[in-house]
């Protein structure tokens, strides 16, 4: 069992400033973690007190039901890789992989087995016998996670260990961590503030924004389902949309005026709007690039807008518009486009804008939470 309970957690610094705010989560036994936040929201220095690297100023912290907040960090059974490699550079890949096992006095025959099914694992086989300086980025990154998982260890920390490799490489690692999780039986906390390692790695994500929780779920429940702008507008690329609109009520029927769109709202819709008993108010519309449609046809629920520029990227062309002086973004597949405007529409054209209603999301123009 590696199950993890974070009750409470806070991290005050000199100062009294409070970097980490009132944390809770339960993590299930194999369960993969990912704390995703833009730079400063305290998802590294929770990573840091889970593996006691920093102190716990207030709430408790539980590792398979044992309370660890004073357990120093070689006792509680963690692994971590880091954002730099940490390799020792006078070591071959070998030797750095099997240093923390001798410094336990592992027998030999026990080391030798676990670096050699960790290397296979992680495709370095053919590199245990090189040094360091030998080795490209993604191979020492391997290298280093190796060196964690030759430990066994019941939870397995990762503070944004892809950041330093280029984007194909970051592409590759991605699937390989999948993979070694299939193959390793233990528990994840990963760190990152690229949401898409956050989408394909976690069982669950957790969002965060100055310290604060702000959506614990699935990659598919944020996505579909986010709490509020923040983590409407930090998950998906590119960034959902934004509008300013006027929800209306009819009964338990709901509509949106936008400028001069009227948009009935679907029934699910509206009928989770109506089992909360949402009034008519001024709202923060979002819609996601990918779920916008484009026209040259006048229509009662599209409104006008201008466009800009266009980026080409294969398969699809995402199309920034300006609408009212507000930036939009459209994302339309190339077979959905004519075949005379495959990458584009000419700048300055004007198009119809319109959503795919089922997927429009709605949030309290002064809370910024979801209505549904």
């Amino acid at each position: 069992m590696s199950k993890l309970k974070l009750s409470g957690i806070k991290k005050i610094y000199e100062g009294g400033v409070e970097a980490v705010h009132d944390f809770n989560l339960d993590i299930a036994d194999k369960e993969f973690i990912v704390l995703v936040g833009p730079s400063g929201c305290g998802k590294s220095t929770t990573l840091r007190m889970i593996a006691g690297l920093e102190d716990i100023s207030a709430g408790e912290l539980y590792i398979d039901d044992e309370l660890v907040n004073d357990k120093e960090p070689k006792d509680r059974d963690i692994a971590m890789v880091f954002q730099s490699y940490a390799l020792y550079p006078h070591m071959t890949v070998r030797e750095n992989m099997a240093f923390a096992l001798k410094i336990r006095h592992t027998p030999p025959d026990v080391i030798k087995k676990r670096v050699e099914w960790a290397a296979e694992i992680l495709d370095i086989t053919q590199y245990l016998d090189r040094k360091p300086k030998a080795l490209s980025g993604g191979q020492r990154q391997r290298v280093a996670i190796g060196r964690a998982i030759v430990r066994e260890p019941r939870v397995f920390l990762m503070d944004e260990p892809l950041s330093n490799l280029d984007a194909k490489l970051r592409h590759q690692m991605r699937a390989e961590l999948i993979k070694l999780r299939q193959q390793v039986n233990t528990t994840f906390i990963y760190v990152t503030h690229d949401q898409t390692e956050a989408l394909t790695l976690g069982d669950r994500i957790v969002i965060m924004q100055d310290g604060w929780i702000m959506q614990v779920g699935t990659p598919q429940e944020v996505f579909e389902h986010p709490a509020n702008t923040f983590v409407a507008g930090f998950i998906g690329m590119p960034q959902i949309n934004f509008f300013d609109a006027e929800l209306e009520r009819d009964k338990d029927d709901y509509s949106l005026m936008l400028d001069e769109a009227y948009i009935l709202l679907p029934d699910r819709i509206s009928k989770a709007l109506a089992e909360k008993d949402v009034q008519p108010q001024k709202i923060i519309l979002g819609c996601r690039p990918e779920h916008m449609s484009i026209s040259n046809e006048v229509s009662p629920d599209t409104f006008a807008a201008k466009v800009d520029v266009n980026e080409m990227m294969g398969s699809e062309v995402h199309m920034h518009l300006t609408f009212k002086d507000q930036h939009v973004i459209v994302r339309i597949p190339t077979t959905e486009l004519p075949s005379e405007h495959h990458q584009g529409y000419p700048v300055g054209t004007v198009l119809h804008l319109g959503f795919q209603k089922e997927m429009l999301h709605m949030f309290n123009i002064e809370t910024k939470e979801n209505l549904i």
